[in-house]
């Protein structure tokens, strides 16, 4: 790139950066108030805004598989944020304008399109922005750009349940599609300066190719080896050792599909008990929604915590917390917070009305969970994966969060848990996957290795 600072910024950097948290800002606002905005201005069933909450958020984590497919094979990245933003604040304008059900699954449809199909696409095109002389400077624009992410989910979170009190749901929603359309904006504002890597087209030996050769072929692979060499006839040795590498990474992903089942209800279920509590602070009183601003500010303060506090801390006693580990912990700890959870609500069952902020200490330990959980999966997922497989394996760990929505969402519409029983049942499935996480972890040997060996 003519003219680049080795150790600047690229001047297009502020306009991805603050587009990027003008639209989390409009997410998770509309997000925050989804739920309640169902059960008492929709008027459905507790339990039916539940399961319809976790649709949605499931959703947001399928499309993201469309949306990096066709940025990486057919449109480029800038198009596909540009086309689909346009329809992410369509979405929000339906929600706004038509107060129905009706109304509310368009919209939904749409922003789900939108957020999850730029979600792969918007910190790639970041990465693409610099130059290889510029690599070092990734981890801190990454990091100001995960802060920003953050910063805008707090806000937001905060400011939108207000909104929906004070001025209704047509305001409360209209908010976050005036946000979204300004990211929009500010996005385009800086099209002149882009770096744009253009796609590269099909590949014949992508991760889906070749397994489904394996399975047409089968029969004709070797006595004793892997169902896999079987594609090895029509696809390079690299395509299939990186497809094995694939495989093994998502089962070990498999069980984590138990902490996305828990984790995204702290904006459903976790609203829910909030607004059968106690909500007043001082002379004034909260709202159910904004006990979830707890997460984003928690999360900036435990990452450094954990990563600069307690795992040297262990390690200067002989104990080195590996990604397996960390994630093993992070799983009892999500269980612990579901624990507390069903404590509250045994005393909401009893007739008691405890105070919201009891909800501090479960959202300490969610949240907790999520950094141990989620930052540690993307970095492991990050080094296993062969390179030219990276983009297929946060494809799967998009999966794995879609499947444990889908989980919730069945559970909560089957509704056969009621009160404390419903979170109890939560504990119980997270302590089963997180025993069934250990014994993955245990038996794991890096895949590099056996790639580089085979």
């Amino acid at each position: 790139m003519a003219g680049e600072v080795p150790d600047s910024y690229p001047p297009q950097i502020p306009f991805i950066v603050a587009s990027e948290g003008a639209e989390r800002f409009s997410f998770y606002g509309m997000r925050s108030i989804l739920t309640v905005y169902m059960a008492q201005v929709l008027l459905l069933e507790r339990h039916a805004a539940e399961a319809s909450y976790h649709y949605f958020v499931m959703a947001c984590y399928l499309t993201p598989l469309v949306g990096g497919w066709l940025a990486d094979r057919y449109w480029g990245r800038y198009r596909v944020i540009l086309w689909l933003s346009l329809g992410y604040v369509a979405g929000h304008l339906a929600i706004a304008a038509l107060e129905t059900r009706a109304g509310l699954a368009l919209g939904l449809a749409l922003i789900a399109i939108g957020s999850g199909g730029i979600k792969p696409c918007v910190s790639a095109y970041l990465g693409d922005q610099f130059s290889p002389q510029q690599g070092h400077l990734l981890g801190r624009v990454y990091g100001l750009f995960y802060w920003m992410v953050n910063m805008g989910s707090f806000m937001a979170t905060l400011l939108i349940p207000e909104m929906l009190a004070r001025f209704g749901p047509a305001v409360a929603f209209a908010v976050p599609g005036v946000l979204m359309g300004a990211a929009l904006l500010v996005f385009v504002a800086g099209r002149s300066l882009y770096v744009d890597v253009p796609p590269t087209g099909p590949n014949p030996h992508s991760f889906l190719r070749v397994v489904f050769t394996a399975v047409r072929r089968r029969r004709e692979r070797a006595p004793g080896g892997h169902w896999l060499d079987a594609a090895r006839a029509r696809h390079p040795p690299d395509a299939v050792d990186g497809a094995r590498a694939v495989l093994r990474i998502a089962g070990v992903f498999g069980a984590i599909t138990g902490f996305w089942a828990l984790f995204d209800q702290h904006g459903a279920s976790w609203v829910i008990q909030a607004s059968q509590m106690d909500l007043k602070v001082g002379g004034a009183e909260l709202r159910p929604s904004q006990l979830s601003a707890l997460n984003p500010v928690m999360v900036l303060a435990i990452i450094p915590a954990l990563q600069k506090g307690l795992y040297p801390w262990l390690e200067r006693r002989g104990l080195r917390m590996t990604a397996l580990g960390k994630i093993t912990a992070g799983m009892f700890v999500t269980a612990s917070s579901f624990v507390a959870m069903a404590a509250l609500q045994a005393l909401l069952d009893l007739g008691s009305k405890p105070h919201a902020l009891w909800q501090v200490i479960p959202y300490l330990l969610l949240t907790a969970g999520e950094v141990m959980v989620s930052v540690t999966g993307l970095e492991f997922a990050y080094r296993e994966a062969p390179a030219h497989m990276k983009s297929t394996i946060m494809s799967i760990w998009f999966l794995t969060v879609a499947a444990g929505n889908l989980l919730t969402a069945l559970v909560s519409q089957l509704n056969r848990f009621q009160g404390a029983w419903y979170f109890g049942f939560f504990a119980g499935l997270m302590l089963t996957a997180a025993v069934a996480f250990r014994r993955v972890a245990r038996s794991y040997r890096p895949v590099i290795a056996d790639v580089a060996a085979g």
